[in-house]
C-alpha cells in the first residue's frame, strides 16, 4: 500500500539515463529560476514598509533609496548570472562556479548558503502566503498552522515529481502573478494620466 500511494503522488522513479528528459523550456525554467525575485516582489514591499513605518516619517523617508539599493541589487545578480551563462554553458551553479575560480572551500560556502537561501525563502514565501489567505479570509486565522504545513506538503509532492512537471505547475502561477501585476500597473498609470487617482492619505505616526 504504501508503495502505491508513493507512485500515485511522486510517480514512477526515473532512471539516470532518463534526466535528460526532464529538461525544461525555456517558458517553464523562466517561472521557476524567477520565482525567487518574484516571491520577493509579492510581499517585500510590504514587509519594507511595516519595518521603516516603525521609525516614523522619518523612517518612511528611506523607502525610496531602499528601494533604488534593492533595485541595483538584483541587477548586479542579472549581470552575474549573464556572465555565469556564458561562462558554463552547459550549466554551472554556485558550487562549481565558486569552486572553479577560488577553490573548494568557497564552493562549500557557496553550495550551504544556497541551501540556507532556499530554506528560508520557503518559510518566509509560505508565511507570508498563509497571512494574505487568512487576511482575505479571517475565519481561517486560527488555522494557519495547519494551513501552512498543507501547502509546503503539495509544494513538496510537487517537487518529487520531478523537474519538468513541477515546472509546468508552478508555471501556471508565476504567470499569473506576472499578468496580474502589469495589468495593476497599466491601470494605475492610465488612471493617473486620466486624473482619477485618490490623494493618498496622511499617515500620522504616534509619538
Amino acid at each position: 500500500m504504501p508503495s502505491i500511494l508513493k507512485r500515485i503522488l511522486v510517480g514512477r522513479p526515473l532512471k539516470t539515463a532518463q534526466t535528460h528528459e526532464e529538461r525544461l523550456s525555456k517558458k517553464a525554467a523562466l517561472a521557476i529560476f524567477s520565482s525567487d525575485a518574484l516571491s520577493s516582489v509579492a510581499y517585500a514591499t510590504e514587509e519594507i514598509l511595516l519595518v521603516l513605518v516603525l521609525a516614523g516619517s522619518v523612517g518612511l523617508s528611506y523607502s525610496l533609496p531602499v528601494a533604488t539599493t534593492i533595485v541595483a541589487l538584483m541587477l548586479i545578480v542579472v549581470i552575474s548570472y549573464g556572465q555565469t551563462i556564458r561562462a558554463y554553458p552547459s550549466g554551472g551553479g554556485a558550487y562549481i562556479v565558486a569552486k572553479d575560480n577560488l577553490g573548494r572551500f568557497p564552493g562549500l560556502i557557496a553550495g550551504a548558503s544556497l541551501l540556507v537561501d532556499y530554506v528560508l525563502t520557503v518559510a518566509v514565501s509560505l508565511c507570508a502566503g498563509v497571512a494574505a489567505i487568512t487576511s482575505a479570509f479571517p475565519s481561517l486565522h486560527d488555522q494557519r498552522v495547519p494551513i501552512a504545513i498543507g501547502i509546503l506538503g503539495l509544494i513538496t509532492v510537487a517537487n518529487l515529481r520531478g523537474v519538468r512537471e513541477s515546472g509546468k505547475l508552478f508555471a501556471i502561477p508565476t504567470y499569473v502573478f506576472v499578468a496580474s501585476l502589469g495589468t495593476l500597473i497599466a491601470v494605475g498609470l492610465w488612471r493617473a494620466s486620466r486624473g482619477e487617482l485618490a490623494d493618498p492619505p496622511t499617515l500620522e505616526v504616534a509619538h
